[in-house]
């Protein structure tokens, strides 16, 4: 389980942050769990960081930079 602080990589996206919350997302079976993460230096985006949220599942636990 992922606590808030932790850094962690996005399976599908390679996106790299730290948790700053949790959150969730209906599906077919019900109520998934979701991160909220704080991205540093997104790819698309001219800002320096920004918010991902995706499915918890889709989350691997990272070493702090």
């Amino acid at each position: 389980m992922f606590s808030l602080g932790d850094y962690v990589c996005n399976q599908k996206t390679g996106e790299i942050g730290e948790v700053i919350g949790f959150g969730h997302q209906i599906l077919d079976s019900g109520y998934t769990t979701t991160l909220k993460v704080l991205v540093a230096n997104p790819e698309d985006s001219g800002r320096k960081r920004a918010i991902a949220e995706d499915l918890y599942s889709a989350w691997t636990m990272r070493s702090k930079k």
